[in-house]
């Protein structure tokens, strides 16, 4: 997953809608949780507070920064003996928009 963003997201006369941030959301799984935060994050920097796009975005941005760090559950309980692989978890506080630089 590269964090280039599509061209017409990043000319100077875009104007950034939710639907440019559900584009982005749209296909999140553990493995590029944190690349596609990276990007939202990106996206609404320059947003006001109460911009739709940037309220979504920041409730997106909490979202992907918990399933990228505990998302993912590996291995089976059910093979005898054998305990599952712990999940990837950190403390983390969610990444706001202003944290991640262009």
């Amino acid at each position: 997953m590269s964090e280039a963003e599509h061209p017409i997201r990043r000319s100077a006369g875009h104007e950034v809608t939710l639907d440019d941030v559900r584009q982005l959301m749209g296909a999140s799984t553990p493995h590029f949780a944190l690349q596609i935060r990276n990007r939202i994050a990106r996206l609404i920097a320059g947003l006001p507070a109460g911009h739709p796009a940037r309220v979504e975005g920041e409730r997106e941005i909490a979202r992907l920064t918990r399933l990228g760090y505990s998302g993912e559950v590996r291995g089976v309980e059910a093979e005898e003996g054998l305990p599952p692989l712990a999940s990837v978890t950190a403390e983390t506080t969610p990444a706001a928009a202003k944290d991640i630089h262009a």
